[in-house]
């Protein structure tokens, strides 16, 4: 089911995460590799590191209105011994190279 559903939204992204994903994918960032859509238990990530454990969130006007999920998410991502970072489409649209800036410096933090 969550394989079906990530698959499902690697067809369906965001303009916000596709561009993002054009800068992360294929080492184009750095010398780390990530994958979009990953399922983690009954959760779904937008990006993983998992050389890093780094998770990269890219929240759109939806997660305003459920704060309570998102929160029990990261919490169950972080018992997973997980780093979560978000950003609001917004962002990525309009300052993708800060965010960017912001995922370097993530991935240089210890694991």
């Amino acid at each position: 089911m969550s394989t079906e559903r990530a698959r499902a939204l690697r067809r369906t992204q965001t303009d916000a995460e596709r561009n993002l994903w054009y800068a992360l994918r294929a080492r184009r960032f750095h010398p780390y590799k990530f994958r979009r859509q990953v399922p983690l238990g009954r959760y779904i990530v937008d990006f993983i590191c998992f050389e890093r454990k780094l998770v990269i969130e890219v929240d759109g006007d939806q997660h305003s209105e459920q704060i309570e999920y998102d929160e029990t998410r990261t919490q169950w991502l972080a018992t997973q011994g997980l780093r979560i970072v978000r950003f609001g489409n917004r962002d990525v649209l309009t300052n993708l190279e800060g965010v960017l800036e912001a995922i370097w410096a993530a991935v240089q933090v210890p694991k």
